[in-house]
């Protein structure tokens, strides 16, 4: 099975943050028993705790990255982060 890594990078506090944490965890949370879906595993990220991603994405929150790639930034879309996850090999 393959597995997919979503990173979820933000800060305590923002809004658009808490969005997409909740957009990504309804569309994991529907890919559940799906036969193509990959394993999903979540983590998550504070610029305030990472020097390194606060210079990369401070003024790009949240960033949704998937296997280390980028995969979106401010507003999450739904049927967007869908697809590349059923495209996770």
């Amino acid at each position: 099975m393959p597995t997919a890594h979503l990173t979820l990078i933000g800060k305590p506090g923002c809004h658009l943050c808490d969005d997409a944490r909740e957009v990504v965890e309804s569309v994991v949370g529907k890919l559940e028993g799906y036969p193509t879906a990959p394993e999903v595993i979540l983590d998550e990220k504070s610029i305030l705790d990472d020097l390194q991603l606060h210079d990369l994405y401070a003024e790009e929150i949240p960033v949704l990255l998937i296997n280390g790639k980028v995969h979106n930034y401010w507003r999450i879309d739904p049927l967007r982060l869908r697809s590349a996850l059923l495209e996770v090999r």
